[in-house]
């Protein structure tokens, strides 16, 4: 471990690269027209992955930096449900032919919201709007708390195979400063319900630098976690920004950890995964060493979205609901973040694209270059930039950051191949963010580097 390097970099604000540029770029000058052309140039041969955005809760989880709100009345939520299924048909519509899908990712917020039988419907609409291969991987992110037999079993015959579990903490002292109490028995039933019915991909999330959070209460969630035997977990930062999601003010900042205790935890939990057996992938996943995250890792195939590390390969994804983003050959764009804004667009027949991004051929050639920084801790630029007709030289000249990062051993560089360290691995958001060009380090909108 490099304490001293935690401790010069690890405050700093930066992005986590599930895309380049980051969201905080995207522009209203691409609206749903350019969207609409951009659909409708996409190849008759290209395959797509689908993101569906549910954001509603029942309760507000005080540490939660997603676009949700919360909702008691179940009306508002079908009538939701419907907003994404007319949206699914036009974006079909202005395809203009049934693309391939291959991943499927229902997120939120809390997804398994829905009414059962709503959930089944909104599968098969998208089923008949796109070809969805038979090995697809159709994964919906879960509250343990509030998932029913009844989803489960809709979930079971929507073709579901994968489940991502939000535990962040077992310590209940954590979990009513974060207004989150779950406890292990009720995740317990839960992943012993869903394996029951065949959903055999179970993935849980972790949380460290939350309030009241040790190294002893990290370790201990890791060991009841290890004990139901997931085949991925995620591992996250907590990152507080109470000036951009109001309801962080409800946590004490005075029971924050601090950097190195943050650095600490983050340690302490990696280490116990792998000495479980898991691999360690990227910056913040483990997986079992047959699971296809981990063979994707090995043979230099994993990527990065916006849900995180991917098995996906393709370069389309359509993202379906307020505040979802979508990637396409020619950039990015996301819909209205504004439930009743998203749900008026649909309704007048347009496209809710609220704002986007064009990317240029630099951002191509950086985006290729962060993604296996992120992916890899590592980049061939001479290779990357013989693809993009681009020279590693003067890549290299206009990574102005990079060399502080040489000079401290984060990075080294063999001719225009560039590796992090071994145990450095930890900055490598530090490293990526040499190579972005839109960064601005005096806005504080990203989470700590560590």
């Amino acid at each position: 471990m490099r304490f001293d390097l935690a401790a010069r970099y690890g405050d700093e604000r930066l992005p986590r690269y599930t895309s380049y540029p980051t969201a905080p770029h995207f522009s209203p000058a691409i609206g749903g027209d350019t969207y609409a052309g951009w659909l409708a140039e996409l190849p008759a041969g290209a395959s797509a992955s689908l993101y569906l955005h549910v954001p509603f809760c029942r309760e507000m989880c005080w540490y939660c930096g997603c676009h949700t709100q919360i909702v008691r009345r179940d009306d508002l939520i079908a009538a939701y449900q419907r907003t994404l299924r007319s949206e699914i048909g036009q974006v079909a519509d202005t395809i203009g032919h049934r693309m391939k899908v291959e991943h499927i990712h229902f997120g939120g917020g809390t997804p398994t919201i829905m009414a059962p039988e709503a959930f089944a419907e909104l599968m098969a609409v998208m089923r008949q709007a796109f070809f969805v291969l038979p090995t697809a991987e159709i994964a919906v992110e879960i509250d343990p708390r509030t998932l029913t037999a009844d989803m489960v079993e809709a979930m079971q015959l929507s073709g579901v195979n994968r489940a991502s579990l939000g535990v962040q903490s077992f310590d209940p002292v954590v979990q009513r400063a974060i207004n989150r109490v779950q406890s292990f028995e009720q995740t317990a039933s839960v992943v012993d319900l869903l394996r029951r019915a065949g959903i055999a991909g179970v993935n849980f999330d972790l949380i460290y630098g939350l309030p009241h959070q040790t190294v002893a209460s990290c370790l201990d969630t890791v060991r009841r976690a290890l004990a139901l035997a997931p085949d991925r977990f995620s591992v996250f930062g907590y990152a507080h920004v109470p000036d951009f999601k109001k309801h962080q003010r409800m946590i004490n900042e005075e029971v924050l950890p601090d950097g190195p205790a943050r650095h600490d935890q983050a340690c302490a939990i990696a280490n116990a995964l792998k000495e479980a057996g898991y691999v360690q992938i990227g910056l913040d996943h483990f997986a079992r060493p047959k699971d296809s995250m981990a063979v994707a890792f090995e043979d230099g195939t994993l990527r990065r979205n916006f849900q995180g590390y991917t098995t996906d390969k393709g370069n389309v994804l359509l993202g379906f609901g307020a505040s979802a983003i979508g990637h396409l050959p020619q950039g990015y764009v996301q819909n209205e973040v504004q439930i009743g804004a998203y749900a008026q667009s649909i309704k007048a027949g347009h496209l809710a694209t609220a704002k986007g991004y064009a990317l240029t051929d630099d951002d191509r050639l950086r985006a290729d270059i962060i993604e296996r920084i992120m992916c890899e801790f590592s980049a061939d630029l001479g290779d990357i930039c013989a693809r993009h007709g681009a020279e590693p030289e003067a890549m290299l000249k206009s990574a102005s950051r990079l060399k502080p990062l040489i000079s401290d051993g984060v990075v080294r560089l063999d001719g225009a191949r560039l590796a992090v360290a071994r145990d450095s691995r930890f900055l490598v958001r530090s490293v990526a963010a040499a190579f972005d060009a839109h960064l601005d380090p005096g806005k504080q909108m990203h989470s700590r580097a560590v």
